[in-house]
This record gives structure tokens, C-alpha cells and sequence, in this order.
């Protein structure tokens, strides 16, 4: 049986991170944006919540959140600051290769310590000469005794200044190209040799840490691999399947912030003796908001769904996630647009939202990597 009902103790869960969103986060979301000011206490409070680090499982500390869980809180953050939502989700980017890889023991080690006290997760994969194309990879972890030794620089890394744990993909193989890659859990204070480079000054979202996280003869030990050598792309793959679907639910908290502006917005602003909203061009326009955005929001929780009953989904994550980012980059700028010059000033929060929507199509898989995916899918085994 099919049923579009969120249960009771969801819809509460949706309340409760709506109210926090509205009372934490937009207050002070412009402000942040401005300054770039890291949003530490904000996040505290998420933390404290217990609206972060989601898919740790209950045994070992975490909430125990499903996946559409993820996708419900996820919005509620996001449209209150994508900057934010950006920060928190990027904790659970970089413990899902753990969740879906670690052995119990590294799970017991690594997993627990994350939900005691709030301390910051990144993910490491991309480099400056590898984005979309992961086999390209040049960070190296040589094998020596019972450690490897691990050098290179990952790019555009989130959370990357903050954190204190990272999800690093090297090459233990660089023969093998993709196939070589393996993932090593480094802690960044046991770990001599790890540094933070540069710190991107980004279009939006920049109250989000995004930096360089570089790796000098760092040391770190055989027991922090996940999984086998050379299973370093299959588990970045796995965790990107299961990410997808909340990045498009970040999508969606955007998009909808937008569009509530302009709604609200449209039904005070006069013009030729009535307001906007009478207009039958800025309805058809409205209209092709909301529907984006629900349609939206089914593929995001559609695809979380599968996932939370163990249902391959490769291909719905990648059409949920691209279909969502270009949505959000199609409402907020229709946003913009329907403020008019007000719009373009940041007296109003559109704008933020417009260049906030703009990196949803590029991280966690551009929204041409995600068609790329989708077309393989549709003709695997054809």
C-alpha cells in the first residue's frame, strides 16, 4: 500500500525543527551571510536537538534517524539558512562511509565520541585536479608497517577548517586508477601532518567552512581503513546514493523559503491599483513555483524511502537531487525576479537564497554528473 501521510511522530519532528529554523537560524541568517561568520552556536543548538549526525544508529550514540527523517529536517534547516543546513548535513556526509563500511569496532571507536559532544566531520574527496572525475584522484596513502602515509591536498572541503574528523579517499593503488582508491578515517588530533589550507570565499552559502584540507607524511594507522583496499570508490558511491536525496531536500527548504517571500511579498505590493497577486502572469508564475517544489519533495523523500527499505537507488537519488538544484535555482531567481528591484537589493532575502541555490547544482555530484548517472542507469544491460 502507498500512503503520502507523514507519520505523527514525523510530523512532529518537521515541527519542532520548523520552529528552530524560524527561531535560530533566520534571525540572524543575513547576518552571517555578511560576515561569513562561522555558525557554531547555531549548530550547538541543532546538536543539542538532536538534529545532527542523523545516520549514526542508536547503538552507537546517534538518533537513529531514517532517511526520510533526514530529508524532513534537512528542509526545515535549509529554509532557514542553507549555509547552515549545508554545515550540518556535511557531519553526516562524511559518517556515512562509517555507517555503511566501518566494522563494528571501528564504528564503537569513531561513531560514539560524534554524538557525546559536538565536534565537526568533513568529507574528503574532491582535489583541485579531481571533481567529477574521481579516478583522477592524487592523494596517496603508502602503505608502511601497520600505518599508511598519506599525502596530498583535498579541495572545497566543508567543514574542512572545523573539523576534527575526516573521511579521506586516497590511492593505495595508483595503478589502478578508481579502482585503487581506498578510506581511511584520519583524526585530526592524533594525526601530526594535517593542515587546513585555504579558506574559499565563496558567491553563497558563506557562512559555511569551505577550505583546503592538506596531507603531509601524515601517519594513520591500517586499522582506520573501511572496508578493503581498492573499495574506496564503491563506498563514496554507496554514501553519495544515500546523500543525494537530503542535498535535494536541502533544495527544496530553499526553494520553498523563496517562493513563501514572494508570496507574501506579492500580496502587498500594489501596482496599477491592485496587487501583484491579482495579476494572472504572476499567478502562472507562482503556480510553476509550487509545483516545482512539490514535485520536488516527493523525488527527495521518494528516494529516501527506498533507501530506508533497503531498495538499490542510484538513479532515483541522482534524479532527485538534479531535479531539486535546478528547481531551486529556477524558484529563487523567479524570486528575484518577482521583487523587481527590491529583489536585487539585499534589503530582502531573496537574493542570499538565489546565489545559496547556486552550489546545490555543483556539490555532492554537478547536475551533469547526476544526468551522466541517470543515462547509465536507464541503459544498464541494454
Amino acid at each position: 500500500m502507498i500512503s503520502f501521510s507523514l507519520t505523527e511522530e514525523q510530523e512532529m519532528l518537521r515541527q519542532e525543527a520548523r520552529k528552530f529554523a524560524q527561531r535560530e537560524i533566520v534571525p540572524v541568517a543575513a547576518q552571517h551571510d555578511r560576515s561569513g561568520e562561522f555558525p557554531r552556536d547555531i549548530v550547538q543548538k541543532a546538536f543539542d536537538m538532536g538534529l545532527m549526525n542523523d545516520v549514526v544508529p542508536e547503538e552507537y550514540g546517534g538518533p537513529g534517524t531514517s532517511y526520510v527523517d533526514s530529508c524532513i529536517i534537512s528542509e526545515e534547516l535549509a529554509a532557514g539558512c542553507a549555509a547552515v543546513a549545508t554545515t550540518v548535513m556535511a557531519n553526516s556526509l562524511a559518517l556515512t562511509p562509517l555507517a555503511l563500511a566501518g566494522s563494528d569496532e571501528q564504528k564503537k571507536r569513531f561513531l560514539p565520541p560524534m554524538c557525546e559532544k559536538l565536534e565537526f566531520a568533513a568529507f574528503c574527496l574532491t582535489e583541485p585536479g579531481a571533481g567529477s572525475d574521481v579516478g583522477a584522484i592524487s592523494t596517496t596513502a603508502v602503505r608502511d608497517g601497520d600505518h599508511y602515509v598519506i599525502n596530498g591536498t583535498k579541495h572545497f572541503i566543508t567543514n574542512g577548517g572545523v573539523a576534527g574528523l575526516y573521511t579521506v579517499f586516497a590511492s593505495t593503488d595508483r595503478s589502478r586508477g578508481a579502482r585503487g582508491l581506498s578510506a581511511i578515517v584520519v583524526k585530526k588530533d592524533e594525526t601530526p601532518g594535517v593542515s587546513t589550507g585555504k579558506e574559499l570565499d565563496k558567491m553563497g552559502q558563506s557562512a559555511s567552512n569551505t577550505t583546503e584540507v592538506v596531507f603531509e607524511d601524515a601517519r594513520v594507522p591500517v586499522e582506520n581503513r573501511l572496508g578493503r583496499e581498492g573499495q574506496g570508490f564503491k563506498i563514496a558511491m554507496m554514501t553519495f546514493d544515500t546523500t543525494r536525496p537530503v542535498v535535494a531536500a536541502v533544495s527544496v527548504g530553499v526553494a520553498r523559503a523563496a517562493y513563501e517571500y514572494a508570496v507574501e511579498y506579492l500580496k502587498g505590493r500594489v501596482q496599477f491599483g491592485a496587487p501583484l497577486s491579482k495579476n494572472q502572469a504572476i499567478q502562472f508564475k507562482v503556480a510553476d513555483m509550487a509545483i516545482k517544489i512539490a514535485a520536488a519533495r516527493l523525488l527527495a523523500w521518494h528516494a529516501a524511502w527506498m533507501m530506508d527499505n533497503g531498495m538499490q537507488q542510484s538513479k532515483e537519488a541522482a534524479i532527485a537531487k538534479a531535479f531539486a538544484a535546478d528547481a531551486a535555482m529556477e524558484i529563487t531567481t523567479s524570486a528575484v525576479q518577482l521583487f523587481g528591484g527590491y529583489g536585487y537589493s539585499k534589503e530582502y532575502p531573496v537574493e542570499k537564497l538565489m546565489r545559496d541555490a547556486k552550489l546545490l547544482q555543483i556539490y555532492e555530484g554537478t547536475s551533469e554528473i547526476l544526468r551522466l548517472v541517470v543515462g547509465r542507469n536507464v541503459f544498464k544491460g541494454k
